[in-house]
């Protein structure tokens, strides 16, 4: 067994809240932009002295409705500047934020519904009122619901014009209440309500200020397009707005290189599928306009740039490559990115070493719903390409002896709410057991391995942890995604399906293709036979299929941070597995 811990200095008093920071900052720093919204192709400054405001005269409205202290108010939207505005309102009003992912299926947001015991509801469009009043009959605690498009802020403000401000602060949680009910995405079964409470998000926001002290701070800014029902982007969002730094939202990311153009973030935040797309879309550029060779030169040069600086050949070499490719790459995520954070996902060595040598250094962490977002995590001031970094401030990580990753600090949840049977299995003598494998180094720098319940067993006995197969089949610019199969099997295997626009662009250069043409095939062949270099022959990728499509969230074989639901996958795409392993 192995651990690595790293204390906390000054803890979250029990009379502490997440509101305390919006009245801190309204009082101390007034006119201090703590938000920027977009309003007709520009963006417009909100004040911290506007946001107390706001969030007091919405808390209000709540009030007035009828809402008690510890009720659960769902909220299901996009990522906008209200999102965020109404999530503090809920807890100034004492109750609890359930977020529900405005992608959500009927079934599912009447299962979240119904299980949170949900007095309240705000959707953001007439489309989601219409899905919930299908669900009414179903769900009788629900008194009231709010539609963001049709002016909700303005009706609770209107709704609680008349009661009076110690009436909110009478509110006033404290660090041990509950401040939301997150529900997991789950690659498998029913989605549970993780139990986060406010000294759980404040201590996330401490330690992610101590990790990144000069990315959050007054002055810096970052744009949130990740959907904020992920905890994720929720707690960066809080960190944001302990720390003063000015936060934007985007909830259409179709126009994302224009906003980020505009807006001008000090760093971002994303998952590695983002990455992974900017990365492919700056060598489909490339390729496109007669340079593609110009790329793989600087692709070489920043991950050996990355990887040992010294030479000066190499020096010469990057700032050749920097004026030619990589000061491109920043310039398209607004020109004064310094930086990224990452999260929900594994992201590629690769990857993560071509970012840095461009310039871009991605800080990849590590954490579940249950542990508030990161209890790991790379920094400016560690950093270690490979690994999820090291235990934040306050938190502490320990190897089982059967591999499995646990995890114990101010951060890690509660419980699930109406699951004592589930918070029993995950919550040991206060450690939560994350279901991941991994190993800890010596100088405390975590790597995830794999999960236990993905772990494949072949026929011939044979162990095998799909993740970094999987990771670098998807390096290949024309690879969208990569299910590793063979669990049972006599060999491993793999479902393969294209990136649409790299696969047009490709098309383009080659001609006309089918998607499982021979052409097409020796390419994926290409990224296979690299991924197979990583492991023993064994484990190796024997047969793949491309698939005609893309695996999508509405098909149920995504989440909503785009982890592959594997269970599900395999059902809907069971003719192509039938032909890898016939009967």
């Amino acid at each position: 067994m192995r651990e690595y811990s790293v204390p906390v200095n000054a803890p979250v008093a029990d009379d502490e809240n997440l509101i305390d920071m919006v009245w801190s900052n309204a009082d101390r720093f007034p006119d201090v932009a703590v938000f920027r919204r977009p309003v007709d192709g520009g963006w417009a400054e909100v004040t911290a002295r506007d946001f107390g405001r706001q969030v007091r005269a919405v808390a209000k409205g709540l009030l007035a409705a009828g809402l008690a202290k510890g009720d659960r108010v769902a909220l299901m939207s996009r990522t906008r500047y209200e999102w965020t505005l109404l999530d503090y309102a809920i807890w100034a009003a004492g109750c609890v934020t359930v977020p529900v992912y405005e992608t959500s299926s009927p079934e599912q947001v009447a299962w979240i519904l119904a299980d949170s015991g949900a007095r309240a509801v705000v959707v953001e469009t007439e489309a989601h009122r219409e899905t919930l009043s299908g669900l009414l009959d179903r769900l009788n605690e629900i008194d009231r619901v709010w539609v963001l498009d049709a002016r909700a802020v303005g009706e609770l403000t209107a709704l609680g014009s008349t009661v009076d401000n110690d009436a909110v602060a009478a509110r006033a949680p404290r660090a041990a209440d509950l401040a939301t009910l997150v529900y997991t995405s789950g690659t498998t079964g029913r989605p549970k309500g993780v139990m986060l409470t406010h000294r759980n998000l404040l201590s996330q926001a401490r330690a992610e200020f101590d990790s990144f002290p000069s990315l959050l701070e007054p002055g810096n800014s970052t744009v949130m397009f990740l959907p904020l029902a992920h905890v994720f982007a929720r707690a960066i969002a809080v960190a944001c707005v302990y720390t003063r730094t000015t936060l934007g939202h985007l909830p259409d990311t179709t126009t994302l290189t224009r906003d980020l153009a505009s807006f001008k973030p000090t760093f971002v935040v994303a998952v590695p599928r983002v990455f992974e797309k900017v990365h492919n879309a700056a060598r489909q550029r490339a390729q496109s306009s007669g340079l593609g060779r110009v790329f793989d030169f600087a692709e070489r040069v920043a991950v050996e740039y990355s990887r040992s600086p010294g030479s000066l050949v190499l020096r010469a070499k990057h700032l050749v490559a920097d004026r030619l490719v990589f000061a491109r790459i920043r310039s398209a995520l607004g020109g004064r990115c310094r930086a990224a954070i990452s999260g929900g996902a594994p992201l590629g060595e690769h990857l993560a070493h071509f970012f840095r040598g461009a310039g871009l250094p991605v800080y990849e962490g590590y954490g579940l719903t249950e542990t508030a977002a990161a209890v790991c995590v790379n920094t400016e001031a560690a950093s270690r390409i490979g690994t999820v970094g090291r235990p934040l401030v306050g938190a502490a990580a320990r190897i089982l002896d059967d591999g499995e990753v646990a995890l114990r600090g101010d951060m890690v949840f509660t419980g699930y709410w109406n699951n004592p049977t589930a918070t029993a299995e995950a919550l040991v003598d206060g450690w939560f057991h994350t279901g991941d494998l991994g190993g800890i180094d010596d100088d405390g720098f975590l790597r995830i391995t794999g999960r236990k319940k993905e772990i494949l067993v072949t026929a011939g006995g044979k162990n095998v942890a799909p993740a970094a197969l999987e990771d670098a089949v998807r390096r290949h610019p024309l690879v969208s995604q990569c299910l590793v199969i063979g669990d049972r099997q006599p060999f491993i295997a793999a479902l393969v399906t294209l990136d649409p626009d790299a696969f047009a662009d490709w098309q383009a250069k080659h001609g006309p293709s089918d998607p499982d043409g021979p052409e097409v095939r020796a390419e994926v062949q290409k990224a296979v036979d690299e991924a197979n270099g990583l492991v023993s022959k064994a484990e190796s990728i024997r047969r793949f299929v491309i698939l005609p499509d893309d695996f999508t969230e509405a098909a149920g074989e995504l989440t909503p941070s785009l982890k592959l639901r594997r269970e599900a996958i395999l059902k809907t795409r069971a003719p192509a597995v039938a032909t890898i392993y016939p009967a």
